[in-house]
């Protein structure tokens, strides 16, 4: 009987499998009853090398150990098991062996493959075993993730140059105790470098105290930071500390300190200079010591030139200067940070989703991004929510990708403009790990790293590295 022709599947959704088989009539009907999977076939070892180079990489490979010249052992399976595993090491194989061998079975587990089933082939025991190692390739590749972000300071996730330099600087200043103000728009992480500071000092084992200045209204704001005693005013019953006195022997983070008040402004000066504050409605000086993180999206230059900000207050808490960049000079941070929101966010809703489409990355990374990452965390979040599929969608995100404007002609400026954005996009992709980006860019680390100066001029070879 005549096999029917396997379906065409275009579920950019399904897991694709490599197929190392070398009966062209069994590697037909897998190709049929293992739909909606998406399988390449493979008849001999450098066939599958091949396939794998050109069509790859593939999460899962089914493999025949009796493969020429070498059909009736399992030499030439193992060799191929083998240089699979060299190549992709997180690569889940399983192999196929008759039952009159299981021992060969045994020693492909000893290598590294992942499970292995015998001929004739249930496929529904093959089914499962696949769906087993697609689960288990998901969370390996979360805890990849967390793994490699956990390796940059808390909260810390990017692998454009610009913020390696805030890292930089957070490394270096972390463990003084000097006064930190950090600019940068809404929603760029100023509270996240603020906490990298904090955890980066000696001061770590105390605690962490953030208060907003322009979210509490003037005639409360000097009680939240200062404390107040009883019957100081209506309605304080009992002595409250403030701030400060919360954050003794550790960190104080003053966020939007462009919007607190002159006459506030004239206290924490006085506070700053003497290290001592008296709570409203006291007469005691309490002595608190604490280290002060400002952070502002104003330009505190600008308020002290129209006298709503104190010079002397700010030439104060500014002895370190921290500039964040919005996300949209972040190069493709942004869809770095959409990875990292997915891995995050998916444990806490249960949703068993694969990851983001094409479309989906294309959207991420074209859009403007107004509200920085506070607006990437919500649009994800939003995606979750949303998404129908295992993949996460432009249309899932509230996204449009833009259409294309009028093509330049000029060969030489597209041509370098495309190597860039794939440059970046594979340092997205790959974490910030150069040997890696280079591999799947098929490029060798010198002309990635001329790539990157080329994006960064200011990038010397070291701060490249990894």
């Amino acid at each position: 009987m005549t096999l029917p022709v396997a379906p065409s599947i275009e579920d950019d959704e399904a897991e694709r499998i490599l197929l190392v088989e070398d009966d062209p009539g069994l590697q037909r009907q897998m190709k049929w009853t293992l739909a909606p999977y998406r399988v390449v076939g493979a008849s001999s070892r450098l066939d599958a090398l091949r396939q794998f180079k050109s069509a790859g990489p593939f999460q899962i490979v089914i493999l025949d150990l009796g493969l020429p010249p070498d059909e009736n052992g399992a030499t030439e399976g193992l060799r191929t098991l083998e240089e699979i595993l060299t190549n992709a090491p997180h690569t889940k194989i399983i192999v196929a062996s008759g039952h009159t061998d299981p021992a060969s079975a045994v020693k492909a587990i000893g290598k590294g493959a992942f499970d292995f089933f015998g001929k004739p082939v249930d496929t529904d025991v093959l089914k499962l075993i696949i769906e087993r190692a697609v689960r288990i390739n998901a969370l390996e590749e979360e805890n990849r993730v967390l793994r490699e972000t956990s390796k940059n300071l808390p909260g810390f996730v990017f692998a454009s140059a610009k913020m390696a330099q805030v890292e930089r600087m957070i490394e270096r200043v972390g463990p003084t105790d000097v006064s930190v103000v950090i600019f940068g728009e809404t929603g760029t992480g100023k509270e996240v470098v603020a906490r990298a500071l904090h955890e980066s000092s000696s001061r770590r084992a105390a605690r962490f105290v953030a208060i907003n200045c322009a979210s509490i209204p003037e005639n409360l704001l000097e009680s939240e930071l200062f404390g107040h005693e009883r019957g100081a005013f209506t309605g304080a019953v009992k002595q409250t500390p403030g701030k400060f006195e919360l954050a003794n022997n550790g960190t104080l983070f003053l966020d939007e300190i462009g919007d607190m008040p002159l006459s506030l402004q004239a206290k924490l000066l006085r506070f700053i200079q003497e290290r001592q504050l008296e709570r409203v409605g006291g007469r005691t000086p309490i002595s608190v010591n604490v280290r002060l993180i400002c952070a502002s999206n104003k330009s505190l230059e600008k308020l002290v030139s129209v006298g709503q900000f104190r010079e002397d207050l700010y030439y104060r808490i500014n002895e370190i200067r921290i500039e964040l960049p919005p996300l949209r000079e972040r190069d493709n941070d942004a869809i770095l940070l959409a990875k990292h929101f997915l891995a995050v966010l998916r444990r806490t809703t249960y949703r068993d989703l694969r990851g983001i489409s094409e479309d989906g990355l294309a959207a991420i990374g074209r859009y403007h991004w107004p509200g920085n990452v506070r607006e990437l965390e919500n649009r994800m979040k939003r995606g979750i929510v949303m998404a129908e599929g295992k993949l996460i969608t432009a249309t899932d995100l509230a996204l449009e990708v833009p259409t294309a404007g009028p093509e330049s002609l000029d060969l030489r400026t597209e041509v370098e403009k495309l190597e860039r954005s794939l440059a970046q996009k594979a340092l997205a992709i790959s974490e910030g790990n150069i040997s890696k980006a280079a591999k799947l860019l098929g490029i060798s680390r010198p002309h990635l790293y001329n790539l990157m100066k080329s994006i960064d001029p200011k990038l010397s070879q070291e701060e490249a590295g990894e």
